[in-house]
């Protein structure tokens, strides 16, 4: 996610611009935000993730979008874009721009990338809170087997999971399903890990 410094845009602008291109932008305070040029892991997790719900939650009252699809975020407007997101129950729609956006996820998936990762983890979840109907995200890493889930409890507050191993699922209450990490990372490879410093202090360099 990238930002264009040059110019200050007005909402007219920005709506005129992603109608006019191919291309997801994000606006927040007279910025645009490029959503586009994911890696080639980024893209096989965020393909794997909506691949395996769509299929769990066939027959069910659960949809899932894909990352083209605009979510309205109340406390951070006009809409932000998720990488996958699901609603359960009949999806509701907004038009805002001209463009349809949905108003009620139940679970949003964002794949992390070094540039984003704390805006995901930080102030992107922060607002996302704000949308009524969330019940569950969840934060699926690029480098490692490795998955965070928040879960909104009755009272409002999030409690959350860690999962680690290849072997092992996420279940996800919100929308009554599992998710495999098998699954999820399928032909991801992930990077080798440094071997271990076995040279002894002193010992000479060769």
């Amino acid at each position: 996610m990238a930002a264009n410094p040059k110019r200050k845009y007005t909402l007219e602008e920005y709506f005129e611009l992603e109608l006019s291109t191919n291309e997801r932008f994000e606006y927040w305070n007279g910025e645009v935000f490029g959503m586009s040029g994911v890696s080639k892991q980024h893209a096989r997790i965020e393909t794997n993730s909506l691949t395996s719900l769509d299929n769990k939650l066939q027959g069910t009252a659960c949809r899932v979008f894909p990352a083209n699809m605009r979510i309205k975020v109340p406390s951070l407007p006009p809409y932000r874009y998720a990488d996958v997101s699901v609603a359960c129950g009949e999806p509701a729609f907004e038009k805002i721009g001209g463009v349809d956006v949905l108003t009620n996820p139940t679970l949003i998936i964002e794949v992390l990338s070094d540039s984003t990762e704390a805006y995901d983890r930080g102030d992107k979840f922060t607002h996302y809170k704000s949308i009524p109907s969330l019940l569950g995200y969840v934060l699926i890493a690029q480098h490692r087997p490795h998955i965070t889930h928040y879960e909104k409890n009755p009272d409002g507050s999030w409690s959350y999971s860690e999962i680690n191993e290849i072997s092992a699922s996420v279940f996800l209450k919100s929308i009554d399903c599992a998710l495999d990490l098998s699954e999820i990372y399928r032909n991801v490879t992930f990077p080798a890990k440094p071997l271990p410093n076995l040279r002894e202090p002193g010992d000479a360099i060769q």
